[in-house]
């Protein structure tokens, strides 16, 4: 039979014979890893491990302890959950898989009350089918064999959700007799999900709780997030009344022409938010520094702009800080592990002097605030004076402004600290949904080629820095905000789409970032393109596309 050369780290695997698949040439790799093998890449293509390979090419596998492995064990655990409450509950009930945070997926049940025993006896179900060792088989089957299957089994968000897709083919996975369509690839059989439990959280809710990337031998604990999972539910719940909770929802008014109505809505519900909290700091007579900040590409900059006009008509005069101006000199500035200057460091920052400024202008005094010169690498000082009244207050927008550390000098009284990021509580389907990380990424990917001359290329690869500065130095202080700004547009993706999507098909499929410009594209093909001239030239989404007032 024939034998493949088939090359992993470097190096060629020995006697691997074609028609074998990823899961039994996994098997002579499995000692480089610590957890179970759940995914694969084959010449760059992510794949199932049940693929067969019967070419020559480059493997590479992936556990739970790395990104892609990681949203492939969430994925996985996400439909054994979905299939254990079909065994449990009952017939006309379903799991909506709806949002995760931490290492965590909020789960919604719907046709029957769930009770704590119930949700134990979900959790008790998911065991005993890790304890089966079932597989997740995959069939490519027509689009439209699929929408009626879908039909036929009742489940029309599937059925709605794959008829606005080009594709001719879509990808089944069957568990345990149950067929689902999911947006990316599953682990190999349940036995590989060795690590979870349910919490159970009353009002038809409870989270699955499972290992993290960093760390993947624990369960992560869960955590209560109250402002930001009612933020969550609010936005949820606000969808679901204007029957637009669905991306097929927005589909339909996008193929209908008539989604200025919607535009004007959506943005309307955004400025509402700024009012609310304009309205909240003002209530707040001692309030004089105003701390906003969230991951990166969540809107921060316009939204200091426009607060500062919602504040000022509440009677307050604000004036715009930048924690950026306060970095030390580069020459001082601390290197990562890589001997590259780490900027996200709270170290990078001259602390003592912002903290001496602020207390200098709320005791009334004027300071000659400085500005940074990111060419030379130093702080400059050019006549900046500013000096607060007694209706004056600061807004202060970057990274570590919600840690206690930045403002250590500054009383809790004085302080409104606001976490911002787009919550999108818009499904897929039930079972799959858009992703907050996703609205960033498409986000940033349509800024940097706009506004910094960057390809979505380099976007792609120095995105996991951009998330681990977010892990690291954001949303461990999220819960410290006294509210929270959803910065989401219902509409946006499908804006967004437009622009990026030839940005994604720009990529070589030789880049280390093909695969996941390829999921992106996928993702984006759920959406129906909408003009971006219908995007009001004040409108958040403007910082990313251009055209805008602020911008």
């Amino acid at each position: 039979m024939k034998t493949i050369k088939l090359k992993y780290r470097g190096q060629y695997l020995d006697n691997i014979l074609a028609g074998t698949s990823l899961y039994e040439i996994s098997k002579h790799v499995k000692d480089d890893f610590k957890y179970d093998i759940v995914g694969a890449k084959y010449n760059n293509q992510i794949c199932d491990l049940s693929k067969e390979i019967n070419n020559d090419g480059e493997v590479e596998f992936y556990d739970r302890s790395t990104s892609l492995g990681n949203r492939i064990y969430a994925r996985s655990l996400e439909f054994l959950t979905i299939v254990s409450g079909y065994e449990v509950l009952d017939d006309n009930a379903d799991i909506l898989i709806n949002y995760s945070l931490d290492s965590g997926i909020y789960c919604e049940v719907t046709g029957q009350n769930l009770t704590p025993r119930l949700a134990g006896l979900i959790e008790e179900k998911m065991h005993e089918l890790v304890n089966a060792r079932l597989p997740y088989t995959k069939s490519v089957v027509s689009r439209f064999d699929a929408i009626n299957y879908f039909e036929k089994a009742g489940r029309l968000d599937k059925v709605n959700s794959l008829n606005y897709i080009s594709n001719s083919t879509v990808n089944l996975y069957k568990l345990n007799g149950i067929y689902d369509y999911f947006f990316g690839t599953l682990a190999y059989d349940t036995s590989q999900l060795n690590k979870f439990d349910i919490t159970y959280l009353g009002h038809n809710l409870f989270v699955v709780n499972y290992p993290s990337q960093k760390k993947p031998s624990v369960i992560c604990e869960y955590k209560e997030h109250e402002k930001l999972v009612a933020k969550y539910q609010e936005y949820k719940k606000w969808g679901e009344a204007l029957d637009m909770d669905m991306v097929s929802d927005l589909n339909k008014i996008g193929i209908s022409g008539n989604y200025n109505d919607i535009v004007r809505l959506f943005e309307t519900h955004y400025e509402e938010e700024l009012s609310n909290v304009a309205e909240m700091i003002s209530k707040r007579k001692n309030v004089k520094l105003i701390l906003i900040d969230g991951p990166s590409s969540s809107g921060k900059t316009t939204t200091s702009k426009k607060l500062a006009l919602y504040l000022r008509v509440k009677g307050l005069v604000p004036h715009q800080i930048s924690l950026d101006d306060y970095f030390i000199d580069r020459d001082k500035t601390p290197k990562d592990k890589n001997g590259n200057y780490d900027f996200a460091n709270i170290k990078a920052t001259d602390i003592d002097l912002f903290n001496k400024h602020l207390k200098s202008l709320l005791a009334g005094e004027t300071v000659l605030l400085p500005n940074f010169d990111f060419i030379s690498g130093k702080r400059v000082y050019k006549n900046s004076y500013l000096t607060l009244g007694p209706n004056d207050v600061l807004i202060v927008e970057g990274i570590h402004t919600l840690n206690d550390i930045v403002t250590k000098s500054i009383p809790v009284e004085n302080k409104f600290k606001i976490y911002m990021s787009p919550l999108v509580a818009l499904k897929i389907d039930n079972h799959n949904r858009v992703h907050p990380t996703d609205v960033r990424k498409i986000r940033r990917i349509v800024r940097d080629n706009k506004f910094r001359g960057v390809g979505a290329e380099n976007t792609l690869k120095i995105w996991p820095n951009v998330d681990k500065e977010a892990a690291e130095n954001i949303y461990p202080y999220q819960d410290n905000a006294d509210a929270i700004i959803n910065s989401a547009l219902t509409y946006e993706m499908s804006v967004l789409r437009i622009f990026a999507e030839p940005l994604l098909y720009g990529i070589d499929s030789d880049s280390e970032v093909y695969a996941e410009a390829i999921r992106l594209i996928n993702l984006l093909r759920n959406f129906m393109p909408i003009t971006s001239e219908i995007v009001p030239r004040d409108s958040l989404l403007r910082e990313f596309i251009g055209g805008g007032i602020y911008n």
